[in-house]
This record gives C-alpha cells, sequence and structure tokens, in this order.
C-alpha cells in the first residue's frame, strides 16, 4: 500500500504540472501569446523531454534509487514552473521540455518499486491504479488551475502548483528508507544509459511487439484527448462546455478502464489477450467515432465516447505491468525505460499528423479513421501472438 500511494502521489502531480499551461493559456495568452498551434507545440516539447527522460531514468533508477530519482523529477517540474512564469517565449520553450525531464522518471521509478514489492497475481491490478495518477493528475489541473488562476492569477497558479509538488518532495521523502535499497553503484555512462534499455525491448521478441502496440495505442489516446473537443464543436455543432463534458466523462471512463481491465488481467492471469483485446475495442469505437455527425444523439456520442475512453485511455496500466513482469532479471525500471521512449515517441508525433489529415481532408473523421486502423492492427498483432509466449510471460 505504501508503493502504490508514493508512486500514485508522484505520477499524479508531474501530470498535473505538464498540465498547468494548456489549463491556464486562455488567461495567459495576453501575456504569453499563446494560440492553439503554441499549445500544440508546447506539448510536443514536453513529451520530446518525456521521451528523454524515460529513456535515460531507466538505467540512472537502479543506482540513485526510484524514490529518490521521482523526488528529482518534480524537482524539475518546479523549476520548470518557475521559469513559465517570465512569460518569455524561448524560456518557455525550454519550461516545456524540462517538464517532460520532470515527468520521465516517473513511470520507470514506480515500475521498480511496485515490480518488486507487488505480488505477481495481482500486478496487473495494482499497475493500473498506479497509472490512474495520469488522468487524475489531469482531473486535478482542470478542477484546481481555474481557482488558482481566480485567486492569484496565471503566474499564481504555476507557483501554486509547484507547491504542491513540493509538498509532494517531503511527504514520500520518509519512504526513500523503504524503496531506495539494493542500489546498484555501477557506472554505465551516457551511452549505455542511452541505449541499453532500446536494446533491452527491441531485442526482446514479446517486448518488441508490445511496444510498438503501444507506439499506435498511444497515438490514437492522444489524438482523442487533443482533437475530441474541437471535432465535437467545429464538426458536430456542440456547444463548448458540453463538448469538454463529454472529453470529462471520456476521461472519468479511462480512470474506471484502468482499473477494471487490470483486475480482469489479474483474474485470467493472461495480460497480453486483455491488452490486444483492448486495441481492437480502442480501434473498432475509432472508427464509429470518425462518422459522427450533428444528427446524432448526445447519448450515443457519449455513449461512443465512453467506450473509445475506456480502452484508448485505459490501456497504459495492463501494458506497464506485462513490460515488467516479462523483463529479464531485476531490469524492470530499464525495461520501462525503452518502452515508454517508443510509447512516448507515438505521442509526440501523432497530433501533427492527425491535424495534417485533417487540414488536407476538411475533416477530423479521417484523422480517426487512420489512427483507428493502426490501433485495430495492432490490437490483433498482439492478439496474435504465440500463446506459448503467453505462458511464459505470466
Amino acid at each position: 500500500m505504501r508503493a502504490l500511494a508514493a508512486t500514485l502521489a508522484v505520477q499524479a502531480m508531474v501530470t498535473m504540472a505538464t498540465l498547468t499551461v494548456p489549463v491556464f493559456a486562455p488567461e495567459a495568452a495576453g501575456d504569453i501569446g499563446l494560440d492553439a498551434a503554441n499549445i500544440g507545440i508546447f506539448a510536443s516539447l514536453v513529451y520530446s523531454g518525456a521521451m528523454t527522460a524515460s529513456l535515460l531514468s531507466g538505467g540512472i533508477v537502479p543506482r540513485y534509487g526510484p524514490i529518490r530519482m521521482s523526488q528529482a523529477g518534480l524537482l524539475i517540474s518546479i523549476a520548470a514552473l518557475a521559469l513559465i512564469t517570465t512569460a518569455w517565449w524561448p524560456v518557455l520553450a525550454v519550461a516545456g521540455f524540462l517538464l517532460g525531464v520532470g515527468l520521465g522518471p516517473a513511470t520507470p521509478g514506480s515500475s521498480h518499486i511496485l515490480a518488486r514489492h507487488t505480488p505477481a497475481r495481482f500486478s496487473s491490478l495494482v499497475f493500473s491504479i498506479k497509472q490512474t495518477g495520469v488522468p487524475l493528475g489531469g482531473m486535478l489541473a482542470g478542477a484546481l488551475v481555474p481557482l488558482f488562476v481566480i485567486e492569484f492569477g496565471w503566474r499564481g497558479a504555476s507557483w501554486a502548483v509547484a507547491a504542491m509538488c513540493l509538498f509532494c518532495i517531503l511527504a514520500i521523502h520518509p519512504t526513500r528508507r523503504h524503496f531506495d535499497i539494493e542500489l546498484r553503484a555501477e557506472r554505465q555512462g551516457l551511452r549505455g544509459s542511452v541505449v541499453g534499455p532500446l536494446r533491452l525491448v527491441l531485442g526482446h521478441p514479446v517486448l518488441r511487439r508490445l511496444c510498438f502496440a503501444s507506439f499506435f495505442f498511444a497515438a490514437i489516446q492522444q489524438c482523442f484527448s487533443v482533437f475530441l473537443v474541437t471535432y465535437l464543436v467545429a464538426g458536430l455543432g456542440m456547444g463548448f462546455v458540453k463538448a469538454g463534458l463529454t472529453l470529462s466523462i471520456a476521461q472519468l471512463s479511462g480512470i474506471v478502464g484502468r482499473i477494471v481491465w487490470g483486475g480482469l488481467s489479474d483474474w485470467i492471469g493472461r495480460p497480453q489477450p486483455v491488452l490486444g483485446a483492448l486495441g481492437v475495442a480502442m480501434g473498432i469505437s475509432g472508427f464509429v467515432a470518425a462518422w459522427f455527425t450533428p444528427d446524432w444523439p448526445y447519448w450515443a456520442v457519449v455513449g461512443v465516447c465512453i467506450v473509445l475512453g475506456a480502452t484508448g485511455v485505459g490501456w497504459n496500466g495492463v501494458f506497464l505491468s506485462q513490460v515488467a513482469r516479462i523483463a529479464p532479471g531485476d531490469r524492470a525500471s530499464q525495461a520501462t525505460g525503452g518502452a515508454l521512449f517508443i510509447t512516448f515517441f507515438g505521442v509526440v508525433t501523432a497530433p501533427p499528423i492527425f491535424g495534417g489529415i485533417a487540414a488536407l481532408t476538411g475533416s477530423f473523421g479521417h484523422g480517426f479513421i487512420v489512427f483507428a486502423a493502426l490501433a485495430l492492427v495492432s490490437g490483433v498483432a498482439v492478439l496474435r501472438g504465440r500463446p506459448a509466449a503467453w505462458k511464459e510471460e505470466t
């Protein structure tokens, strides 16, 4: 329970930090010069930093300890939030990258802890609960940052979130004596820290298949989260508040989905088929979402978004638990770092491609069709993996 609480808190706080700027962007637009295009660039910078830090963290976490590295990530997030208050675009770009760097160590560090302290029969459920920290951080950002802006202004909101990150650093510090143990003193060097995790996941046939699937799962997840509101407003004529509520409902279904799919994976003892089925389901629901029209009843639109949220947002915990489970020896953090590099690459590259498809075709629906097809094919590929391999992994 202590391990889960600490890792969940870190995941929620670093996620909240990365979403602070997109939430207060409308209020800060006049001071910073933000517009919709700038927010997209900022998000790409964040996840570019997360890609880099995840890869490096896979090798660094076993040496310095998962809690210490999580604290370092939170400290970097605090520095980035402070830089944002300068309201200068070049500094803001650096801050975006640093927010991603702060996000990077959270998942490899948590995988290192949970792989050691979670019974195998509960691993998918525990990893999935921990991964609810991502949508939880989003919900915290959506609920608290606007209140901070009203009370303190957008700069004060940035400092308030930084203060929350500092509190988290202090709150998890006592757990270091439990989790920053059996550290490895050997030095791998920068090249070893970068190449080692990638070589590990790309050299293992099952991990490689899962990681490539995660690239496309993450792509449709990010496109759904980024473009849904605009799609509903511009394509269906839905009101902005109603469209935002729809996205919130879908994200909530993702939280529930992460827990349900994790529990289901542990119950049947075969996480990989569950992950493949989720890929198929998110592909099918993505196809259906592409055919939304203004004539659709609201309840039907919400129903499809709930399914797409539960699958397209809810797959991560099962994936990460499986990566940690398959990782040879005591290399869960390295495998997670390499896997997340590929996953985050999907997050970084998909929105510009989706936006380009929408611009060329004049329809967001075509973007959903393309990425739904990729998710569907990836889910089938995971399902078609050898049953013997599933038996080995579980």
